[in-house]
């Protein structure tokens, strides 16, 4: 009676190579998070995620740019509220020097809001202008001082032009955004003109120069609604953009859920199968030797 054990140990070698494979590929699978390692292993749902993943980068451009939009605005909001406390501040000083004829420390003030009001106008991002328009590298607002305000006016204080940028932040949505130094601070420029042509103000300021300070609150009255304008309209763009940006965050998940759930894996059910193929490897090594040390000699007396 012969034994042909050739035959079997080939068709055990091959089981065992495809115990190895399968194991080879669930560790793969494990390591990558993906079910195959290219496009056209999905087969029919290839060209479906293709076009999700394309999606996916638009919406990422997208919300990219949302939140960038979002912090300059924020910085320009910073700015307003900057030229809005100096404003607010200086007719306060203003107030109480008319009720009390009085003016200790007036024309400091004054100084100091300019100050503000100029740093506010020149305010720089990574190095470039902020209310320049396309005008980015000079500062906007060119006067130095207080006393540079006499008979200035809008064309000799402001260097800035009219240019707006505009960015994609959605599907068919394009936000125009910018704010130029003139925007903010035209108004307020002629209440600090007004206060510099009265000349220095001391302690006890004169007819004059009283009638200039009556004169510099009813501007602010007009130029502080203004600075609070810009400020709203600016404040609604940034609800505006946060929302986008918000919902493109929302549509990232969507479309990431959708590329998972094509590409990706179980990894529950991944580690059953690598411990399921590990004793199946196991066992057929085992069986493989085993038949590999068999001959005739095992089934003779």
């Amino acid at each position: 009676m012969r034994v042909a054990t050739i035959p079997f140990q080939q068709t055990m070698r091959s089981a065992l190579q495809k115990s190895q494979q399968d194991l080879v590929t669930t560790q793969q699978r494990l390591a990558t998070g993906k079910q195959v390692n290219d496009i056209a292993g999905l087969g029919t749902d290839a060209v479906r995620t293709l076009s999700t993943r394309s999606l996916l980068a638009a919406q990422e451009a997208q919300g990219d740019t949302a939140r960038q939009i979002g912090t300059t605005l924020a910085l320009y909001d910073a700015s307003i509220s900057q030229v809005d406390t100096a404003a607010t501040d200086l007719r306060a000083s203003l107030v109480t020097a008319i009720g009390t004829s009085k003016s200790p420390g007036l024309q400091q003030v004054a100084e100091a809001a300019f100050a503000q009001y100029r740093l506010a106008l020149n305010s720089t991002s990574e190095g470039k202008a902020m209310f320049g328009g396309a005008q980015v590298d000079a500062p906007p607002f060119r006067l130095a001082t207080l006393a540079d305000t006499v008979g200035a006016t809008a064309a000799t204080a402001f260097a800035n032009d009219d240019v707006r940028s505009v960015a994609r932040v959605g599907d068919g949505i394009d936000v125009t955004y910018g704010l130029t130094a003139s925007d903010i601070g035209s108004d307020m420029l002629a209440v600090f003109r007004t206060l510099a042509e009265a000349g220095p103000i001391g302690d006890t300021p004169t007819a004059a120069q009283l009638a200039a300070m009556k004169a510099a609150v009813d501007q602010l009255d007009v130029a502080t609604p203004q600075v609070r304008a810009v400020g709203s309209a600016n404040g609604a763009r940034q609800a505006q953009v946060e929302t986008l940006a918000a919902r493109a965050d929302d549509r990232k998940v969507l479309l990431s859920s959708i590329i998972a759930k094509n590409e990706g894996v179980d990894y529950g059910q991944l580690s059953i199968d690598l411990e399921t193929q590990k004793q199946l490897l196991d066992v057929s090594s085992s069986v493989f030797v085993q038949i590999t040390r068999m001959s005739l000699a095992n089934y003779l007396d």
